[in-house]
């Protein structure tokens, strides 16, 4: 036989599980509401998607990072390497 206990913990597992549910499925739908108002208003006029940076720029900022982090880490590298790490 289960404990009073270990029942009370269930039903509040299943109560609180059903209430996560509910509440995540009635967000949802209004997402979609909303989504689908806004579709109606302005038309399904696709959105270009312009990038912040460019790729050169973004190359530029990734090969300034990699080259920052083998100056900062650089001798702790060579060190590990030296002992057979």
């Amino acid at each position: 036989m289960i404990s009073v206990l270990a029942q009370e913990r269930l039903l509040g597992a299943a109560l609180g599980g059903g209430l996560t549910a509910v509440i995540i499925f009635d967000n949802r739908r209004n997402i979609y509401r909303t989504i689908s108002e806004n579709n109606a208003k302005f038309g399904n006029q696709p959105q270009v998607k312009r990038p912040i940076f460019e790729r050169k720029s973004h190359f530029g900022i990734a090969h300034m990072w990699n080259k920052a982090v083998d100056k900062t880490f650089g001798t702790v590298i060579a060190s590990l390497s030296s002992r057979g790490w």
